[in-house]
């Protein structure tokens, strides 16, 4: 019998494996050579690295908008008007169409009186509140409250204000002429007086323009039609475009003293 040699031309399986391993070791190992030589290499730092920029703002600083509120009664609430007719409504959309960051929210109750108001200050406005438009007292004349407690009423509700740094533009109101001469000597110079001892913005009568205009009135003769509110809305924006001023201001001072932009108003 011969002698057979083991034949090399064909490799067992196992010898096939091991080739076949080596040969892609010789293809990979080079890249993955060059990879961790660049993994390894430190980037060079970007023109924003070797420039930094002055830090961003804060956006809420930058874009924070006022909150306005309008605190009253039906002439603030929006007494038997449509949706979106009242008051503040009509504030609210005027300012936003002259580019005001502004939010305007009613805090008018139909029949409030001046102690109304007063108790009611804490649920009424909230913790961030800027300003606030003050529109009380009508109903104190209507039923023929004393006057000195009306002024007393107003004059808690304004130092309430200044202590939690809020803007004020009070809105005066003028006692209805079947109250009788006395009465209105006593009650018409509240608003002015007031405005005047505190420093702060006054619009003299809320009702000017409105005010025994039946076509500006709902059938009771008291209470604006929205076309009237539209009317008070006009009037009154210079004034509370004051306000919104005043705010700014205040936010400016508050914020250069932080160290911080101040938050704008406006667009």
């Amino acid at each position: 019998m011969f002698n057979h040699k083991p034949n090399n031309t064909n490799p067992s399986p196992l010898s096939r494996i091991r080739l076949t391993f080596k040969h892609v070791l010789s293809k990979t190992l080079p890249i993955l050579a060059v990879a961790a030589a660049l993994a390894l290499t430190p980037t060079p730092p970007s023109h924003a690295q070797e420039n930094p920029a002055t830090p961003e703002k804060p956006t809420s600083e930058k874009s924070a908008p006022i909150k306005l509120v309008a605190l009253g009664d039906s002439l603030t609430a929006g007494y038997q008007l449509p949706p979106g007719t009242g008051f503040p409504e009509q504030l609210g959309a005027k300012l936003l169409e002259k580019g005001y960051n502004v939010i305007v929210n009613n805090a008018g109750v139909s029949g409030d009186t001046t102690s109304g108001g007063r108790a009611r200050l804490d649920w009424a406005l909230e913790e961030d509140t800027d300003a606030v438009i003050l529109e009380l007292g009508p109903n104190d004349a209507l039923r023929g409250i004393d006057p000195a407690l009306t002024r007393q009423n107003l004059e808690a509700i304004i130092l309430e204000m200044h202590k939690r740094d809020i803007k004020v533009l009070l809105a005066g109101a003028l006692a209805p002429p079947n109250m009788g001469p006395d009465y209105a000597a006593a009650f018409n110079p509240i608003y002015p007086e007031l405005a005047t001892k505190h420093g702060i913005l006054l619009y003299p009568f809320f009702l000017d323009g409105v005010a025994a205009q039946p076509k500006l009135n709902l059938a009771d003769g008291m209470h604006p039609t929205a076309e009237g509110v539209g009317v008070i809305v006009e009037a009154i924006l210079p004034r509370v475009e004051e306000l919104i001023d005043e705010v700014r201001r205040a936010r400016t001072a508050k914020t250069d003293q932080s160290g911080l932009s101040p938050a704008s108003a406006t667009h």
